[in-house]
Parts: C-alpha cells; structure tokens; sequence
C-alpha cells in the first residue's frame, strides 16, 4: 500500500479531525516530506485537504470522491476483506471484472468507477455514465451448483439490496420495475445487469458478474433527450460522504443475502416493491406487442401476466412497458 493510499485511510477514517504533519509521519512510519506528497496528490485528485498552521492536515467531511478506504469505513466486519478497486473512468466495469473473473480473481473482487465510456444495459444498449455524479460498481460473484436460468435470482437479490440502500441514506421510497430497474419518485436510477459464464458440460454457473449503475445526482449538463422523461436521480444536489456511504449500503445489504444459508427471504421485499403487480403493460417478449395484466411474481422471480384474450404467461425474462 503506497503512502498516498495509506493516508486516504487515516483521513478517512477521521473526517474533519486536524493531524500534524509529525503525527501522521509517526502514525505511517515515512517521512514529513512523503506526507507533503501524499497530502499533494490527494489533492491534485480532488480531495479538498485543508492545512492550518499549529494544527496539521485535515480532509474535509463534505468531501464525495469514490474511493476503496471511504466505502471500506461503512462495511461490515464480515466483509472487510472483499477487495475494492475504485477507477476514475472505465470502459465497463462488467467487462472489465469478466476479465478479472477469466484471470481467477475471487469471489467478492468489487470495480468501481466515477464514469464509464462503453458503460452497458440489457441486450446491449448503452447505459449512460456520466463522470462524477453516479456509482458504477460490479462484483464478482462464485456461486456453487446455480444453474443459468437460477442467475436472475442474483439479479432480483441485486435489486432488493439497492431499493433497502437507497431508502436508508435518503429516506425516499424505491420501487422496481421487473425485472431489474430501480424507481424513485417515478424516474428509472438504477439499473441492473447481471452476466456470467456457463460450464458447457455442468451447465453451472463458473461465475457471475453483478453490475449495477446509479445516478446518484443531476449529471452536470443534464440527461440527454431521450432520457430526460425517463431517468432520475436519488438526490437533487451532492451530500457529504453519499457515494461512499450508498455504495457501503448496497454492498453490506447484498451480501448479507447473497451469503444467508437460506435465501427466500428477498423474493417476498421483491414484491412489495414491485412497480408493476396489478398494473396494465405491454409485453415486448415477441415480434408483436402484446397487452396484459400483471397479477404477481412467483418464487423464480417470473413475471405472471394475463393477456387480454384470457392466456396467462410466466415470464422468465423480457421487456415491458408499463401503461400510464
């Protein structure tokens, strides 16, 4: 760990709490000049580091940069140990962990970035990842005897997570459009994208990589056009620490279901969250649209639909639109 990286640490672990240059070269075991450079390059990377005569270094509590020490501090013991990567900018962070997950890397090994140029959605649509203002995050995941079509059940966990994440740091109410859609006050601002590799002749998951992107705050030049009815922001305006702390949420929160000897629990907080049970949609899983009625959510997380000439379908995946 580099000096720079070890006095991110420090500072923060200890936000607004001023630190001599001697105590923290004491503290690091280096010198009072690599202390001037670590303190230099945090800076340079946007760290907002005030320094005061007769009483040292202290980082800023409004300070909202992603980093592996500021999400560390909101972690559960249990998982101290997962190994965050935090990058300024990416192609995407999916792509990027599936190479990772070809190289070995274990279970847990979590990618963040600020932006992501090639960030993706479902069947290959672009997900728009503007620099600074949202969370891109993915992580590797190693489940043992889940089969392909079990793979949706990490996606719904995924989702729960982000909904009991949001609502704990902003205290707004999150809903999910099935089956993989994060809604708050009736705008999209979270996605999720879950991939994997299947052994061809176990037919089991080797791996699978949980992607999720949220649009924390208002892109600094606002969404594109197209998105603009539809996309949404968890806040209005940045608060002090939220990246960190909601990134620390959803991973905390995830991973306590992901890991729980029995899983059921979630599929019941999926559907109370759900944003389309008892509504009117249109089903896009064929070459024509199709009007239903949706009346639940079974335990395989499908979609149960009632066309309109009586036919009733579970769905396992696709694409519908909800009718206003």
């Amino acid at each position: 760990m580099t000096t720079k990286e070890k006095l991110l640490g420090l500072f923060e672990a200890n936000k607004g709490i001023y630190f001599s240059g001697e105590e923290i070269a004491r503290t690091l075991c280096v010198s009072r000049a690599a202390v001037w450079k670590a303190v230099k390059a945090l800076r340079q990377e946007g760290y907002a580091i005030d320094a005061v005569t007769n009483k040292g270094y202290c980082l800023s509590e409004k300070t909202d940069i992603l980093s592996p020490q500021g999400i560390r501090k909101y972690l559960k013991p249990a998982y101290q140990a997962m190994e965050l990567t935090v990058l300024p900018a990416a192609g995407s962070t999916n792509a990027l962990l599936r190479e990772k997950a070809n190289q070995g890397c274990p279970e847990g090994y979590t990618v963040l970035s600020n932006e992501q140029t090639e960030g993706r959605g479902r069947y290959g649509r672009t997900f728009y990842s503007p620099g600074d203002t949202g969370i891109y995050m993915s992580i590797l995941l190693r489940p043992l005897r889940y089969s392909a079509q079990q793979a949706v059940r990490l996606t719904a966990v995924a989702a729960v997570a982000m909904c009991e994440a949001i609502e704990a740091v902003s205290g707004e109410t999150a809903q999910i459009k099935w089956v993989n859609d994060i809604f708050v006050r009736g705008k999209k601002v979270c996605g999720i994208l879950t991939e994997g590799s299947v052994g061809l002749e176990s037919g089991a998951l080797e791996y699978a990589v949980l992607g999720a992107g949220v649009n924390v705050y208002p892109p600094k030049e606002g969404f594109p056009q197209e998105l603009e009815a539809i996309a949404g922001t968890v806040f209005d305006s940045p608060r002090d620490d939220m990246k960190n702390r909601l990134a620390g949420e959803f991973i905390n929160r995830f991973m306590d279901c992901y890991t729980a000897p029995d899983q059921t629990g979630y599929i019941e907080k999926y559907r109370s969250r759900s944003l389309v049970i008892g509504k009117s949609i249109t089903v896009f899983s064929g070459s024509q649209p199709r009007s239903a009625y949706t009346y639940g959510i079974d335990d395989a997380c499908r979609l149960l639909v009632r066309y309109d000439n009586g036919e009733t379908e579970s769905l396992s995946y696709g694409e519908i639109g909800i009718r206003v």
